[in-house]
């Protein structure tokens, strides 16, 4: 079993019991204890437990809790990969237009799949971006014609924020912006824990013909800090669980369609 997957049954079953002991979970896993505590070591630096003698509990929600990138990209990766793939379905074969790409583990994970799309496709596509590690994966890249939108980088995100990177985007208008969220509420909206990553959201969402929100089953429920968007301004979420029900009669009046990956 990969150290991932091993993290991810850590995780779901501290969300379930509240708590875990270290020398149970190396029974369970049939590794050390040391193997184990590194694994909450993980999961303590990405903000899902705390670790206590003898084991861990749930680590409080917190509106301003924000894991790293690193730390994201390595949870829940083939589910963020297929929320991705599904979300790619929203293009359709014969799509010629304009993209906005947030930054974030899954519109990442979108990256990739529309690189190797258009591998395989003669009209390039316009790919707007003011994430660097978007950036970066698709410089360069046969049959993409790129805009990075630059500005004071995020360490914890890799994001251009600030004043002129919300300027620079209030000039655009894509036709469809995929947008990543640490929150998704039925009362609060989409949210995340930053001011200045929901300015530069809010600006994405309010220059784009459509929007299509990416969020893993986790951030369901889920309210941060700062509202971006509400649950109105989104035409798609897609996500890798059917929503809570009051959620999804929110998401459902709001006219909001959900597609599961």
């Amino acid at each position: 079993m990969y150290a991932t997957e091993r993290q991810q049954l850590i995780e779901q079953t501290i969300a379930a019991d509240g708590s875990v002991a270290v020398v149970e979970l190396a029974q369970r896993f049939d590794v050390t204890t040391e193997t184990v505590r590194r694994d909450l070591a993980q999961l303590e630096r990405a903000g899902v437990v705390r670790r206590v003698h003898g084991g861990a509990v749930a680590q409080r929600a917190s509106s301003i809790a924000e894991s790293s990138l690193v730390d994201r990209a390595q949870r829940h990766g083939e589910a963020k990969r297929a929320i991705a793939r599904r979300a790619l379905d929203a293009l359709g074969d014969d799509f010629t237009g304009s993209v906005y790409l947030d930054a974030g583990t899954s519109t990442a994970a979108l990256a990739q799949l529309l690189l190797e799309r258009q591998t395989q496709r003669v009209q390039p596509l316009e790919v707007v971006t003011h994430s660097m590690t978007v950036a970066h994966l698709m410089a360069g890249a046969a049959g993409v014609a790129l805009t990075a939108i630059g500005g004071r980088v995020r360490g914890l995100t890799a994001a251009a924020v600030g004043a002129g990177t919300v300027r620079a985007i209030e000039g655009l208008r894509p036709d469809i912006a995929f947008l990543g969220t640490n929150g998704v509420s039925g009362g609060f909206g989409l949210s995340t824990p930053d001011p200045e990553e929901a300015a530069v959201k809010r600006a994405i969402v309010t220059s784009a013909r459509r929007v299509i929100t990416l969020a893993h089953a986790e951030k369901l429920d889920q309210e941060l800090l700062v509202a971006f968007a509400g649950l109105d301004d989104v035409d798609l979420l897609v996500t890798d669980a059917a929503p809570p029900a009051p959620l999804a009669a929110a998401l459902e009046e709001a006219g909001t369609d959900v597609w599961l990956a």
